[in-house]
């Protein structure tokens, strides 16, 4: 169900959406967690934009094993694939639990100091999973591409001036 699409590899089409949703969801959650301004003009788009990453990332590591099946396995990669989206998952929750009770505090002026703490997790969880979105991205475009661009191509390349 997820291995081609048009006859091109889900997993290189639906992978871009997780990578990017993903790390702007962690900047909204870094927002709202700091700002209690932030919640009202950033919460929902926050929570919508981890969702879809979420399941974009779940996608992603079944479509990115199908294609494993088809050009092999990069096992760095495909080590970061297959946590990077229970760790989303994990995001995602703390992301709603939070939304959720900071709303529920009138106009969001007085945080008790429980949800400033939980706020403060949800930043440091937002660091952690960009930076794990990072790492999942970077593994995966240095699996497809190191060998391509490291390849001496300079007897063929075109000189500058052919351009």
């Amino acid at each position: 169900m997820f291995d081609l699409i048009a006859g091109l590899p889900v997993h290189v089409l639906i992978v871009h959406l997780a990578v990017v949703l993903i790390p702007l969801s962690a900047i909204g959650a870094t927002l709202i967690a700091a700002r209690p301004k932030a919640l009202r003009l950033f919460g929902a788009a926050t929570v919508i934009g981890a969702t879809v990453g979420v399941i974009a990332s779940v996608i992603a590591e079944i479509s990115g094993n199908q294609l494993a099946q088809r050009v092999g396995r990069p096992e760095v990669h495909a080590n970061y694939g297959d946590i990077f989206p229970i760790a989303a998952i994990g995001f995602l929750v703390l992301l709603v639990v939070f939304w959720l009770f900071a709303r529920g505090v009138p106009l969001n002026r007085n945080r008790p100091l429980w949800l400033k703490v939980f706020g403060a997790v949800l930043i440091v969880a937002a660091i952690g999973i960009t930076y794990f979105a990072i790492l999942t991205g970077y593994s995966g475009s240095k699996a497809t591409w190191s060998d391509v661009v490291n390849a001496d191509y300079s007897a063929e390349a075109p000189s500058k001036t052919s351009l």
